[in-house]
Order: C-alpha cells, then structure tokens, then sequence
C-alpha cells in the first residue's frame, strides 16, 4: 500500500487495524500462545517509518495488555515515525491524540485517540 501511495489513513485501516482484528481471532481461537507468535518474526519494512514504527507500537501494546513478552524488535529504537503521525486527520483531535495515546505508540511518535484500537 505505500508503494502504490495509498494515504496513511488507507494503511491504518487497511494494515494495522486488520492485524489487530487477525490477532483477536487468533487469541480467541487459538489461544495466547498463538497470538504472540504472530509477533516474533519482524514484518518486512513497509517503505514508510511511520507505518513500521505503528506495526512495533502495536505489537509492545497488545504484548502489554495481554500479559506476554514482546519480541526484541518491537522494542528497535529505530522505529520510530519520522515525521510524527497523528493517525486521525482532524487537526483538532491532535491533541487529544498527544493524550490519550498508549506509551506503545506515543513513544514512537504515533499518536491515535481511546477509540482507534477499539473494535465492535
């Protein structure tokens, strides 16, 4: 999707929240042992920081939330979103985005609201 110049936004929705959604299958199919697999092997660079630096964020966040070890390269210093992406494209949601932003991503200078990992 960034070698085809899809917008961030796309690739949010497309790539990071589908793996979210995959992880959720897995854990509740499979188990815990299975959903952290998915997270030992590092993807692939994108061709964007920022999307590789979402893809570490989210893979230390959900290690965090459900009670397992991350793998090293989730923890890369080099993973960080250059420029800062704020995830929503409202310009006043930015803030709220600096706020409310898990450690996981904000440190990595992805920036997401309480609503953007939440599934239905």
């Amino acid at each position: 999707m960034v070698t085809a110049g899809s917008r961030l936004q796309d690739i949010w929705r497309h790539a990071v929240i589908q793996l979210l959604d995959d992880y959720t299958s897995v854990l509740r199919h499979q188990g815990l042992e299975a959903a952290q697999a998915m997270w030992a092997d590092r993807p692939r660079q994108s061709g964007d920081r920022r999307v590789d630096a979402a893809f570490a964020a989210l893979g230390e966040y959900l290690a965090r939330r459900d009670g397992w070890h991350a793998s090293p390269w989730v923890r890369d210093p080099a993973l960080e979103a250059v420029p800062w992406w704020f995830v929503t494209a409202f310009r006043g949601l930015h803030p709220q985005a600096l706020i409310e932003s898990p450690l996981s991503f904000r440190k990595r200078g992805v920036f997401i609201t309480n609503g953007a990992l939440q599934r239905a």
